[in-house]
Parts: C-alpha cells; structure tokens; sequence
C-alpha cells in the first residue's frame, strides 16, 4: 500500500518527465509541489527503496516499470473522476481539478471500470487531456502548442498543459475553449503575442503564456 503523498509524486514524476523529455530533477519536483528539496530527498529515497524509481543523488529521477504503471493507474482515475464531475454533475471545467485530485486516491478498480462503464468509456478529459487505458497505455495525441504554430495556419484547441482555474477562467471569458478552431493571422516579434482570428467577425490578441498552453491540432 502506497501512502497518498507518494501517489502524488509518481503522478508529478510522471508529468515532469514528460514534458522535460528525460530525468526529473529534485529541484523542479521540489518547485512542482511546493515542498523543501530536504523533504523531496526524503520521499525519493523511499520510492527507491519501494523499487518505484530508479534515483540516484544529483543524477535525476525516472519511474520504474512499476512506478510507471501505478503513475498511470492514479492518471486514469484522476481524468475518469473529472469527466463524471463535469459531465454527470454539472461543475465547470476550471472547478474539478481539487476534487478529482482527492478521488483519484480511492483504490477500488472495480469501482474505476464502472465509472468508465458509467461514462461510456471517454478518450479525453474535460480539459483534452488522453485518459490511460485500463491496460496502463497512455494514448499519443500529437498535438503543439499554439505558440508553436506558423502564421497563416488554421487550428483547432484540443487541450490545455494549465489547469489552474484563473487560466481556465480566462479561456472561457475569450472564447478559446476545446473545440474552438482559429487562424492564426500574425506573430508580433517582441513579445511573441499572436493576433487570431476565431469568428469572421472576431480577431483577439493571444499572449505568449497564454499560446504555449494552449494544444491545438
């Protein structure tokens, strides 16, 4: 049995591997949790000594088969309990994440294929993220960020890399929610803000922030 806290830190390792494409420092798992390196030192010596990561000191972290396999059993449920939040009891987009990280820890797999049985087996997130398969098989997306985009393309939202209800908020109040297909008319050069044009009528200037946490296809 796993605590909830290691939970956490194989859900996190598994994240910041992903988008560091390699090992994870203690010092952005640190930053990632708003906890002290002392006490991330802590809690990576006893997930090795679970034989949940591979750590060595100043030499990065990456899971373990298994560690894998559990990161992505926590993933499942977490994204399973958003979908059932959102869809079945009306809540936003932007008001799930907390809650979802507290279900996430009940352990019961029966219950978790029923709730996908439930949900008629949902690929995707409220917020575009793949769901994992039953089998611990994370699906490929091959979606960019919208700051990655060249001028004179057309685009279609298909994520968010931020979840933070602030972020959420503000993509709901301009209109680019998942779905939202734009063109992107022009890169300004300083600050990389893009100017996009959502509606024929509707052209708005989108931050750099705000594009490279944005997934588009």
């Amino acid at each position: 049995m796993h605590s909830f806290t290691e939970e956490n830190y194989l859900k996190t390792i598994y994240a910041l591997a992903l988008r560091q494409q390699g090992e994870v420092t203690t010092n952005a798992l640190a930053e990632m949790t708003a906890t002290k390196a002392a006490s991330v030192t802590d809690m990576l010596r006893k997930l090795a000594d679970k034989q949940l990561i591979h750590y060595r000191k100043y030499q990065g972290v990456r899971l373990t088969d298994e560690g894998e396999r559990l990161a992505l059993k926590i993933i499942r449920r977490h994204r399973l309990w958003e979908v059932f939040l959102v869809e079945k009891l009306g809540f936003g987009w932007d008001e799930v994440h907390d809650m979802a990280e507290e279900l996430e820890h009940i352990r019961s797999d029966e219950l978790v294929e029923r709730l996908d049985q439930y949900l008629q087996h949902p690929q995707f997130d409220p917020h575009g993220d793949p769901i994992p398969t039953p089998t611990g098989t994370m699906p490929s997306t091959g979606y960019q960020k919208l700051s990655e985009v060249m001028a004179g393309v057309e685009v279609c939202i298909m994520g968010v890399l931020e979840h933070s209800p602030e972020f959420l908020q503000h993509l709901a109040r301009t209109g680019l929610t998942l779905g939202c297909c734009l063109i992107l008319k022009e890169i300004n050069g300083f600050d990389k803000s893009l100017l996009v044009q959502i509606q024929p009528e509707t052209a708005l200037f989108v931050s750099h922030d705000v594009a490279k946490n944005l997934l588009v296809a």
